[in-house]
């Protein structure tokens, strides 16, 4: 039993909320759970990578292969989403509201757009005459979820949305990282910047007074490579309130967590189970799992285990 935890800590202008609400946040679960466990060399990293840390400890479960940016996670949602990927490579395109400011522009969470199917699939055909004429097949999965496949996605590193929502967008933007093929995806998402503009779905959200989709982000570029989803049980309920920096909702969601998931794993290493835990920030990830130990060994851990907190704010 492999459990992931993403967004376990922040990083950058949110590390010092995030520290506070930990050193104030009880975690019995989680203090016996790693007390018990073998803490494995952590997979250390830079807050400004653009494959956040659970999404590359889920790479590593998976046994996949690629570099920073470039996970096949889009094939992956792809096939999952019932399409057949076969040996293309894949993108996932997330319709997205860019929101201007006076010196920068910042990318909304896509989830509060709230998009119906009706919306989406009349968006999504607005567009897919514009990524044909360039070569690219553009297949519907969701309303949050568009997927394109081309030659040159096949090794485009790409920010994963993780990265940039709530974050200035000129700082995540593949071709600053030096790469040719973004240019043509700059461009394209410039162009449907303006073809989404006047479009009636947005004139529709603009009357209701909701954000508009006047964007999108892409992301998870790739051939598909096997993977056994059932493999990681990844808890994403850390998420939505850490990229909100509402730090009540993320303690309430980080107690959820202890009571549940993280209660039922140690109930399971107290059983003699091999488990795994991985516990991610937004630099660095950290796996503890079961090992054999002599007694002396393991109550010498349980008294010398930091405190969860201390595990916490290094990630």
């Amino acid at each position: 039993m492999h459990l992931l935890i993403p967004f376990a800590s922040a990083a950058s202008e949110a590390a010092e909320a995030s520290t506070h609400v930990l050193r104030d946040l009880a975690l019995p679960q989680l203090a016996r759970l790693t007390a018990r466990l073998a803490a494995a060399p952590r997979d250390s990293g830079e807050s400004d990578s653009l494959t956040p840390p659970h999404e590359r400890a889920l790479a590593a479960a998976w046994g996949w292969r690629g570099g920073d940016g470039c996970f096949p996670f889009a094939a992956q949602a792809a096939q999952s989403d019932g399409i057949d990927v076969g040996t293309r490579a894949w993108g996932l395109l997330t319709p997205a509201h860019w929101l201007l400011g006076r010196d920068h522009v910042l990318l909304a969470d896509p989830d509060a757009l709230d998009l119906d199917e009706a919306e989406s699939r009349a968006l999504f055909e607005a567009v897919h005459p514009l990524f044909e004429s360039e070569g690219f097949t553009l297949t519907w999965g969701a309303p949050q979820r568009w997927y394109a496949a081309h030659e040159i996605l096949t090794d485009l590193p790409c920010a994963s949305l993780d990265r940039v929502i709530g974050r200035r967008i000129e700082t995540w933007l593949a071709e600053s990282r030096g790469h040719a093929s973004s240019r043509l995806m700059r461009r394209l998402q410039s162009e449907v910047q303006m073809m989404l503009y006047p479009h009636p779905v947005n004139e529709a959200r603009e009357a209701r007074g909701v954000p508009t989709v006047n964007s999108f982000w892409l992301s998870g570029c790739g051939r598909h490579q096997p993977a056994d989803a059932a493999a990681v049980q990844v808890e994403r309920s850390l998420r939505a309130p850490l990229l909100a920096q509402d730090w009540a909702a993320w303690a309430d969601a980080w107690r959820a967590l202890d009571a549940g998931p993280i209660a039922a794993l140690l109930r399971r290493a107290q059983a003699g189970e091999p488990v795994v835990l991985t516990l991610c920030g937004e630099r660095h990830a950290q796996r503890f799992e079961s090992a054999r130990r002599s007694f002396f060994e393991r109550a010498t851990q349980r008294w010398s285990a930091p405190a969860p907190d201390r595990v916490l704010e290094a990630l």
